[in-house]
């Protein structure tokens, strides 16, 4: 077996070009190996399959997310933590702009994909829960504040990779998190 270098960034950068080109549904594993340089067997070696390019299969993010929220401050009010990590997830993005405007544009073209990102929103919304619940908030709060938080994330991306815009996510996340804030004081 011989070593490549940044295979699966090669696989990943090759798969979004190849559905950006062709299509999701029209574009096979054998096509995106070979656009990256390397063989079928590599890709399956890091992608169980040509969905898992767009969305990995234990999520790193979902991961980040939950670490990042279970390392804020006990003290911290449950909506100010989940600003505390959706701000840290906002760096997390900064210099992937333009990738997550092709990922996103190849799943709002196949309802397959689409409906995959609603389950994987809804899995970090759960496990965004599970660990407010862990750190001692109740219910309908720990749920209030996990959806509330993907919601503020969802609409702040969303605003974040259209094309006309041109601010941070960073500064995306906490307009939506004062807006969010102003709806659910009255004004």
């Amino acid at each position: 077996m011989r070593w490549e270098p940044n295979a699966r960034g090669r696989l990943e950068q090759a798969a979004l070009e190849l559905y950006s080109e062709r299509g999701f549904e029209q574009t096979t594993v054998a096509e995106i190996a070979k656009r990256a340089g390397l063989t079928e067997r590599t890709f399956f070696r890091h992608f169980a399959d040509k969905r898992e390019v767009l969305f990995p299969g234990a999520s790193p993010l979902e991961e980040f997310f939950v670490n990042t929220l279970a390392g804020t401050p006990e003290s911290a009010a449950p909506i100010d933590a989940m600003a505390t990590v959706l701000e840290a997830v906002a760096a997390l993005f900064q210099d992937r702009r333009e990738l997550a405007r092709r990922r996103q544009a190849v799943i709002a073209a196949n309802a397959e994909l689409q409906e995959r990102e609603l389950i994987k929103l809804a899995s970090l919304s759960a496990a965004l829960a599970d660990t407010l619940r862990l750190r001692g908030v109740t219910e309908p709060a720990a749920s209030l504040t996990a959806e509330a938080g993907v919601a503020v994330f969802k609409i702040a991306f969303e605003r974040w990779i259209s094309e006309s815009n041109t601010h941070d996510l960073c500064r995306l996340i906490r307009e939506s998190l004062d807006e969010l804030k102003a709806v659910t004081a009255g004004k």
